[in-house]
C-alpha cells in the first residue's frame, strides 16, 4: 500500500529546504548531483549508532549481530529495489565510481590486446576514465555509441560496432546531462548476442524510475545512495552470479579472504570476496532506510510529479532565443541542461544562487559529451521528490533577470 504523495507533507520531512539563501528560501534543484536526506535516513543512522553499533560479521557479541544484521538487512533492501534475485547478488561500495572501477578491474584480466569495449558519448567520466586504465594497461579498444541533436543513442551505430572482439558493452541507464532513458533491455540483448559482457551505470535511473535488473538483462548494474535520498559513500552493485565468480576481487584484506597461508589465499564467496575491511556499516543502514522512505510512495507519482516540473521549467525557457537546451528526446527524466547565449554556465549559476536557486554549472563530468555539442558547459536543474511548481517558475523567472544582467 502506497503513502500519499502530498507535497508539504514529503517537504516537511527534510529540515533543511526550511532554508534561506540570500534571503530567499532554498530552491534545491541540484538533485542529479546530490540530493537532500529526510529524517528518516539520518534517525536511522543516528539511531543504530545508539542503540547497537560494532563491526559486522566477525563478532560473537550480541551488539556485533545486530549490527550485522541491520547490515545485511539492508543488503537486502538493494536487491528487493533492484529486483535482483538474492542478496548475494549485492556488493555494497563506496558509491557507483566504486562500482564501476571494480567492473574494470574484475574484468581486467579477460581483456587481451584489441579486445573492444564499447561506451557512449554520453556517459560519466567513472565510466569512461576505468576502460581507459584496460587501454593503457591491456591493450583494449574503447569505441564510443556516437549521440544525435536530440540527445538519444545511435543504436544503429551500436549494433554496427558489436562483433568477435567485443568483450564489454557498459551503457548508462540515464543520462546525468541530457536525461535520455537508453533502451537498456535492448542493448543488453544485442552485446550478449555477441558474447559481450553488459554493464549499466544506473546512477540517475535508480532515482527515477523502476528498475528490475532481471528483467534488463544486464550482467552488472550500479548505483549510488546519495542521490537516492540516502548518505554519501555508500552505493551498491548488482552482478550475476556467474559473473561475480569470473571477476577477480579489487581490494585484498580481511572479510574477503576464506584461508590466508604464507604461500597462497582463498577468497571468500561473492558478494564477500568484494568488501575488504570494515565496511561502510552506518551508509549502508541508512542506504536501507532510504529504500524504505522512496518506495512508501508510488514510483509512477513520483515520475508524474518530477516530470510536470521540469516540463514546467522547460516550457518556460522556451520562449527565450538565447536559450539552448541540450537533451530534448521524448524519453527521458527530469533534468534540464541548458547554455545561455554569451554567458558562462557558471556566472549563471551564481546569479541564480542570488534568488535562493540552486543549480549545478559545468561539463558535470561529461566531457565528450560536451565536445559533442561543441560547447564549454552547461547549467543544469534536475528536479527531485521534494521540489514544487513554484520553485520551477522561481528558477524560470531567475533565468530571466540573468539574462537581462549578463546580456
Amino acid at each position: 500500500m502506497h503513502s500519499a504523495f502530498d507535497i508539504n507533507a514529503i517537504r516537511a520531512q527534510f529540515p533543511i529546504l526550511a532554508r534561506e539563501i540570500n534571503g530567499y528560501a532554498l530552491a534545491y534543484l541540484d538533485n542529479a548531483a546530490s540530493a537532500q536526506k529526510p529524517t528518516a535516513v539520518m534517525d536511522a543512522m543516528k539511531g543504530q549508532s545508539e542503540r547497537a553499533y560494532a563491526n559486522v560479521h566477525r563478532g560473537l557479541h550480541t551488539m556485533a549481530n545486530e549490527t550485522t544484521e541491520a547490515f545485511e538487512a539492508a543488503r537486502g533492501k538493494v536487491a528487493a529495489f533492484l529486483g535482483a534475485p538474492s542478496s548475494s547478488n549485492i556488493v555494497f561500495t563506496r558509491g557507483a565510481t566504486e562500482a564501476l572501477n571494480l567492473c574494470a578491474y574484475g574484468l581486467s584480466h579477460l581483456i587481451e590486446p584489441g579486445d573492444e569495449i564499447i561506451i557512449s558519448q554520453m556517459e560519466h567520466h567513472s565510466n569512461i576514465v576505468p576502460w581507459h586504465f584496460l587501454r593503457e594497461r591491456y591493450g583494449a579498444v574503447i569505441r564510443f555509441v556516437p549521440v544525435t541533436e536530440e540527445g538519444a543513442l545511435d543504436l544503429d551505430a551500436f549494433k554496427s560496432m558489436l562483433g568477435e572482439k567485443t568483450k564489454i558493452a557498459s551503457i548508462v541507464h540515464m543520462s546525468n546531462v541530457l536525461g535520455t532513458v537508453n533502451p537498456i533491455a535492448d542493448i543488453a540483448k544485442w552485446a550478449k548476442a555477441a558474447g559481450a559482457v553488459m554493464i549499466s551505470d544506473g546512477t540517475q535511473a535508480a532515482v527515477h524510475m523502476d528498475v528490475n535488473v532481471q528483467e534488463l538483462g544486464v550482467d552488472l548494474y550500479c548505483m549510488t545512495g546519495h542521490k537516492l535520498y540516502g548518505p554519501t559513500a555508500i552505493g551498491a552493485l548488482y552482478g550475476t552470479s556467474d559473473i561475480l565468480e569470473k571477476m577477480q576481487p579489487f581490494n585484498g584484506g580481511g572479510e574477503m579472504i576464506e584461508d590466508v597461508f604464507e604461500d597462497r589465499v582463498t577468497y571468500n564467496e561473492a558478494p564477500y570476496k568484494f568488501e575488504a575491511g570494515t565496511p561502510p556499516i552506518l551508509e549502508a543502514i541508512g542506504l536501507g532506510a532510504a529504500i524504505d522512505w522512496i518506495t512508501q510512495f508510488s514510483s509512477e507519482d513520483i515520475r508524474q510529479h518530477e516530470m510536470a516540473l521540469y516540463n514546467a521549467a522547460r516550457d518556460g525557457l522556451a520562449g527565450m532565443n538565447s536559450v539552448r537546451v541540450i537533451g530534448t528526446t521524448s524519453d527521458k527524466g527530469p533534468v534540464l541542461s541548458f547554455t545561455l547565449e554569451g554567458a558562462h554556465a557558471h556566472d549563471l549559476a551564481q546569479i541564480l544562487d542570488k534568488y535562493g536557486v540552486a543549480v549545478r554549472a559545468g561539463q558535470h563530468c561529461t566531457q565528450p559529451l560536451m565536445a559533442r555539442y561543441n560547447i564549454h558547459s552547461t547549467a543544469r536543474a534536475s528536479f527531485g521528490i521534494y521540489n514544487t511548481l513554484d520553485e520551477a517558475d522561481r528558477f524560470v523567472a531567475a533565468v530571466r533577470k540573468a539574462a537581462l544582467f549578463l546580456s
